[in-house]
C-alpha cells in the first residue's frame, strides 16, 4: 500500500508540474513583446502584436541586429505618418532622397481588428500596381499621427463604402427574375412559397455581406479611437499594422511638427535606435 501511495502522489506531482509548465508557456506566448524606439526628440514604447508573427519576429530580429540604430525618420508628413528604418537613411547626405531602393518583402498580415489609429506601428509597401498581394517592406516602418474625425465624418465614411457594397450584393440575389416570381406569389397569396424564396434571398444577402472584407465595420473601440485619439482611416486594410505605441505619443507630435523639405524629409536628422524589452 505504501508504494502505491507514493506512486500516486508522484504521479499527481508530475501532472501538477506539467500543468503549471503548460500554463506558463501559454501565458508566455500570449505576452506581447515591447520595444523602445529612441530618438533625439524623445522615446516611444511600442508593443508588437502576436497575431502578426512574421512582422513581429522580423522587427525583433532587425532590432537585435542593430539594423535600425543610426537610421532616420526620413519621411514626416504632419497629420499623417512618420516613417523610418530604411538602411539607406544611415549617414544619408542632407537633402538626398531616401527609401526608393528595390525592397525585400514579407507577406502581408493585414488583420481587420488592427487599424490605423494614432500610434499604430505599420509596414510601408510598394503600390498595388506592382505589389498585388500588398507585401510589406522588410525593414521600414511607419507610425501614425493622423487627425481626429468628427462623429459625422465617421458615419459618412462608413456609408460611402458600405452602401454601394450592400446594394451590389442585393442586386446579385434580388434579380428581376426573382422579383417577378415573388410578385406573382404575392398576387396569388401563396404565403409559404413566397416566404421560402424571400427568406432564401435574405439569407444569401446576409451571408455574403458578413463575409465581405471590403466593407467598413466600426465597433465602439474603433469609432472612439478615430474620434478621440485620431488616425488615418483610409490606410486600413491596405497595410499591415503590427503594433502600437503605448507610451510617448507626445514624441509622435514633436516629430510630425518638424520642418521638412519638398521630399518630406526633416531638415534636421531625426535618428533612431531600437531596443527590445523581453517579456
Amino acid at each position: 500500500m505504501g508504494a502505491l501511495i507514493i506512486s500516486c502522489t508522484m504521479k499527481q506531482y508530475i501532472l501538477t508540474l506539467f500543468a503549471l509548465f503548460y500554463t506558463y508557456s501559454v501565458i508566455a506566448q500570449e505576452k506581447e513583446v515591447r520595444a523602445v524606439i529612441e530618438t533625439n526628440y524623445g522615446n516611444m514604447t511600442v508593443k508588437l502584436y502576436n497575431d502578426t508573427p512574421q512582422h513581429r519576429d522580423n522587427f525583433i530580429r532587425l532590432a537585435k541586429a542593430k539594423h535600425y540604430d543610426g537610421t532616420l525618420f526620413y519621411r514626416v508628413v504632419k497629420n499623417f505618418v512618420i516613417q523610418g528604418g530604411s538602411s539607406d537613411s544611415r549617414n544619408a547626405i542632407k537633402g538626398s532622397q531616401i527609401g526608393y531602393g528595390k525592397p525585400i518583402v514579407i507577406d502581408a498580415e493585414i488583420r481587420p481588428h488592427h487599424y490605423h489609429k494614432k500610434g499604430a506601428l505599420a509596414a510601408p509597401r510598394q503600390p498595388d500596381r506592382v505589389n498585388f498581394f500588398k507585401e510589406s517592406d522588410i525593414s521600414q516602418f511607419y507610425i501614425v499621427q493622423g487627425r481626429k474625425y468628427s462623429p459625422k465624418e465617421v458615419e459618412i465614411m462608413e456609408k460611402q463604402v458600405n452602401i454601394p457594397i450592400k446594394r451590389a450584393i442585393q442586386k446579385k440575389y434580388y434579380t428581376p427574375d426573382k422579383k417577378a416570381i415573388l410578385d406573382t406569389l404575392r398576387q396569388q397569396k401563396k404565403v409559404a412559397e413566397f416566404r421560402k424564396i424571400a427568406n432564401k434571398i435574405k439569407a444569401d444577402i446576409e451571408f455574403e455581406w458578413n463575409a465581405n472584407t471590403d466593407k467598413i465595420y466600426m465597433d465602439d473601440a474603433k469609432r472612439e479611437a478615430y474620434i478621440h485619439q485620431g488616425g488615418v482611416h483610409h490606410l486600413d486594410k491596405e497595410y499591415t499594422v503590427f503594433g502600437e505605441v503605448t507610451d510617448g505619443f507626445e514624441v509622435i507630435d514633436k516629430i510630425a511638427a518638424v520642418p521638412t523639405d519638398k521630399n518630406d524629409r526633416p531638415l534636421e536628422d531625426i535618428r533612431i535606435k531600437v531596443r527590445i524589452i523581453e517579456p
